[in-house]
Order: C-alpha cells, then structure tokens, then sequence
C-alpha cells in the first residue's frame, strides 16, 4: 500500500541495498554536515576563551547597549510588519477593489530591494540637504532649526527601513495562508453572527497564525542580521558591535564571543517560533472545500483598501526606484562607468557559484531524506537549515577564524620543511566568500526543493523501482523533470540573496576585489548617495524577476484560479 499524502512514510524510499548507499552516501551527508557547521562551532569554542580583558570591557560598557537597541528594533519591526503584511494579504485576498490585481504581487516588489539601499535613498531624499527639507525651506522662507521635521538616521528611521523591506515576509506567507482556506469556514461563522471583521478576526486570522509566525521570524531573524542600515544609521546593535570589536579593537576572539550572545538570541527566536506554531494547532475539520469568493468593495469602502494595499508599494518600492534612477541620470557623467562591468561580473559570478553550489547540496539532502527519513537525515536537515537563522557577520567571523588558523598552520610547517611559503588558500580568497554564502543561504534552496519534492507521490517513486531504477535513476528521470520550477525558484532565491548580502562579503573578501553591495556601501558611507544610485539600481533590477515570478506562482495557485474570471 502507498501513501497518497506526498510525505513520505518512514522506510517508504529504501536505498537499493547496496552498501554504497546504505552507509557511505549517510555518512557523507554527516560529513558534509560538518563541514558546513563550522562556523557556528568556532563561535561556540571561542565562548571560555582569553580576550585580553576586550570581552570584560563589552560586558561592562557596551553589552546592554547592544541588547537594548537589538530588543527595541526587533520590537518596532515586528509590530509594523504585521500591520504592513496582513491587512493587505487580507485585502487583496478576500475583496475587489480597482488595481487589486496588480497590487497583489506588487505587494512583493520592496523584497528586491536591500534594507541598506533603501536607507540610503531615503536618507538623501530626507536629510537636512536633501530635495524635500529644501523644497520646504524654499516655500516657507524658515531657515534649518526653525521648524521640525523627523530624523531620518534615527531608530525609528531605521524601524521604518526594515519594516518596509521586510514585510513581504509576512504578506507572502499570510496570503498563502488565506488562499488555502475554504470559504465552508468563513460561511458558518457568518451564520453565526459573524460579520467580516469578527470573521476575520476570529476565523481567518487564528487558521492562519501558524504561516504569520513563520514570517515573523524571518523577518525579527532578519532585524537581528542588518547591518548595512544600522551602520549607516550610528546604532549599536550587535552586527554594528561584532564589526568594531574585530577592526576597531582588534579582538577576533571578543568578537567570536559577542556572535555566540547573538547566536543565543537567535536560538530562543527560533525556538520559541516552533512552541508557538506548535501550540497554534487549528485545522480544518471540512473535507469540503469552495473557492474563495471575493467582495467587491464600493464607496469610500474602496478607496481605503487601495491606500492601505498601496502605501506600502509605494514607500518601500516606488519611491526609492524612481529616486535611485533620477541620481543614477543625474550622475552619469560624473561615475567612472568602466568598473561597473567588472563589479557586476564579480557580483553575478560570485551569486551563480554560491546558487549552483546550495542548489546541489540542497538537492542531495532533501533527496537523501525522502529516501530514508531517519531520525540522523532529520537532525542533519534541521542543523543545516538553521544557518538562515544566523547573520552574516557571524558565519563571516566563524568561517575567518578557523581558515586563517588552517593557513597560518600549513605556512608555518611548509615554511619549516621546505622554506617554502603557501600563503593565504582559503582566508582572504574567493574560497572564503563562497563557503559563507552558501552556509548562510543553504535552507533557502533545501526548503524550496523539499516543498517540491513533498509534491511527488510515493508512488512514482514505487512505479520507477518496479521497473528497476536505482535511486540516481530516478531522481535524474523523474523528479527533477517534475520539480523543475522548485529547482528554478531555489536558485533563483539563493541568486538574488548573495546578491544583495553585504556584511560577510565585506569581512571576507579578497584585498582590490568589489561587488555592486560593497561599492554602494562604499560610496554611501562617504555621503555620495546620488553616486552611488547606478551600483543600487543594478541590484534592484536584478532582485526584481525573481519576486515579480515569485508572486505571480502564489496568484497562479488560488484555488479555483482556472475557473476566475
């Protein structure tokens, strides 16, 4: 008998019986394994370390600074990417209004854009020189100082950066949530008095509570992980912490130290994430399901929801786009456009090895675990997947410290046996680079292929061994064929993520070598925003596919959707 759930029951898919996939693929998945954790095992070794009286320091003077500031911007994010994600998903989901159906995957678009470039275009829209606080001393005749205006490089400056980045987060993973409800649900609780905010509020909300959470943390994991806008912004946070502990005060093993308080941080987030979706155990107890009916919304009824779906589109996206791109005009003659191909190279090499590179690993876990789902392939899924869960500036400082310890020993012994010196082979190379990345965004491409896979029946499998294809076979004949598009979607994801990383490129990478994140950030910290624009849009326009295709699959997959008008 064959399940017909898509999830594999345990000892669904055996090996072939052979002793190559019985033992040495297992075991090489835990080497593998291994490998890839070494960065969060350094951190965790560097915990009873000597730091030269650095740490002592830190916790005496800096530490609390740093927690506080952490807390408040974890705090202000979350609530506003609620706001920001759910209202629209419901939105867009459940009613009609004119430009619903182009604001329900534009909803996504500011997922292409970096937190720290929309920081920058706003900071120079806003500043005390920018075109809006002169355009408001032109009309009023007051001089700086004589009237208020909000500050932008502030902690709710940089609230308002990450919630408007960030919240796609929520909106994806809620709208999901609200396509996969039956409308059976919301019709009974109407019988029952429910109007559509007690039905919203009650029914839909709590059905969806589970996905709600999982955005959430992504996005609190991502606050944790910012360092870009927060540097720019003066705040000390932990990432902003861990980069002057390391070049400032020049303590590698303090700044090792101070990533493992983080890595705490990051570990409660987690856990607590599961004991909530844990204890938000609601179900559909229908086996009947009916297509979501959407309500034309008419009056003022209307215009309320097209401002409270379009705001977000608009600051978060809009905005920014057409600032970047007036700079990126205004500045043309004035950028050396000659270095623009050689960092638009590195940046797309460096994103395709690291994509192509998590695509394959991703691949051969997920396949292995659908194979044998025993309790060593789960723990080595759940360990790989938590490195999403750690900043960049963390996997840069664990993955720093045990090269330069490795290149620094085969040196030092070829230097004593044959005079001969190897130099840097792994710290300060693209090596380096590439190994953080693909730590950091592995889960991106193991999730996006498991869900894949989850769609493929058992019984494929059981048909394809019957007719005697070993388990190669068949995930080159079968499965891959089959979950093409989750294959495209992961290395799509994991593209446009080193794409945009900065903080472990900028720990990691080579002396004279740049990318399109670190020559923006360069430029920007030298208060040349507008030159800077060009390098932006780059990137911007690059992150843009993907989520525009991203949102179009989620419309694509409303129930019913064949039979929408």
């Amino acid at each position: 008998m064959t399940s017909t759930t898509g999830e594999a029951p345990r000892g669904a898919f055996p090996f072939a019986g052979n002793r190559f996939s019985r033992h040495v693929v297992p075991a090489s998945i835990l080497l593998l394994c291994l490998l890839l954790s070494i960065p969060v095992i350094t951190i965790l070794a560097s915990v009873g370390s000597d730091s030269d009286g650095v740490w002592q320091h830190l916790l005496d003077n800096l530490l609390w600074e740093y927690v506080s500031q952490s807390l408040l911007l974890m705090f202000g994010v979350g609530i506003s990417v609620l706001v920001l994600g759910i209202i629209p998903a419901w939105m867009v989901t459940m009613t009609r209004f004119p430009g619903s159906r182009i604001l329900e995957w534009a909803l996504v678009l500011p997922l292409a854009i970096p937190a720290y470039i929309i920081a920058y275009t706003y900071t120079g829209m806003l500043d005390v020189t920018g075109p809006v606080q002169v355009a408001i001393r032109d009309w009023t005749g007051l001089r700086f100082g004589e009237y208020w205006f909000p500050e932008i490089r502030s902690t709710g400056g940089a609230i308002a950066m990450l919630s408007l980045v960030l919240y796609p987060y929520v909106y994806l993973l809620a709208r999901m949530a609200f396509l996969e409800q039956s409308v059976c649900v919301l019709e009974v609780s109407r019988t029952l008095g429910a109007g559509p905010f007690k039905a919203f509020y009650r029914v839909a909300l709590p059905l969806a509570r589970p996905a709600i959470i999982a955005g959430l943390a992504l996005v609190l994991m991502e606050t944790l992980a910012d360092y870009g806008t927060v540097q720019y912004f003066g705040l000390s946070t932990f990432t902003t912490g861990i980069f002057r502990t390391w070049f400032g005060m020049g303590s590698s093993t303090a700044a090792a130290q101070l990533s493992a308080v983080l890595m705490i941080f990051i570990l409660v987030l987690v856990l607590t994430e599961q004991w909530s979706r844990n204890r938000a155990q609601y179900f559909h107890t229908s086996t009947k399901y009916s297509r979501l009916s959407q309500v034309r919304l008419r009056g003022w009824h209307k215009y309320l929801a097209l401002l409270a779906c379009a705001l977000p589109v608009l600051a978060g996206f809009l905005i920014p786009f057409v600032q970047l791109s007036i700079w990126a005009v205004q500045t043309w003659d004035v950028i050396d456009h000659s270095q623009f191909l050689g960092l638009f190279y590195n940046s797309v090499r460096l994103a395709a090895i690291a994509a192509f590179i998590a695509l394959v690993i991703g691949l051969t876990v997920s396949y292995s675990k659908r194979l044998r789902p025993t309790l060593l392939m789960r723990g080595v899924f759940r360990v790989l997947g938590l490195g999403y869960a750690i900043p960049g500036t963390v996997i840069a400082v664990g993955v720093l410290i045990p090269f330069a310890w490795l290149d620094n020993s085969l040196d030092g012994w070829l230097r004593d046996r044959f005079d001969f010196s190897s130099g840097l082979l792994l710290s300060g190379t693209l090596v380096a680079v590439v190994f953080a990345y693909v730590v950091r965004f592995l889960p991106v491409a193991m999730n996006t292929v498991e869900a894949g896979l989850s769609k493929v029946k058992p019984s494929m499998d059981d048909a394809s061994r019957s007719m005697g294809l070993g388990p190669g076979k068949i995930l080159r004949r079968i499965h891959i064929p089959m979950i093409r598009g989750s294959l495209l979607t992961a290395t799509l994801l994991v593209f446009v993520d080193v794409l945009k990383e900065l903080p472990a490129t900028l720990i990691l990478r080579p002396f004279n070598f740049n990318t399109l994140a670190i020559r923006t950030y360069e430029l920007a910290n030298q208060e040349r925003l507008a030159e800077a624009a060009s390098s932006a849009l780059l990137i911007v326009l690059a992150g843009i596919i993907p989520v525009i295709i991203l949102s179009l699959s989620i419309s694509a997959s409303r129930p019913g959707n064949d039979a929408r008008a």
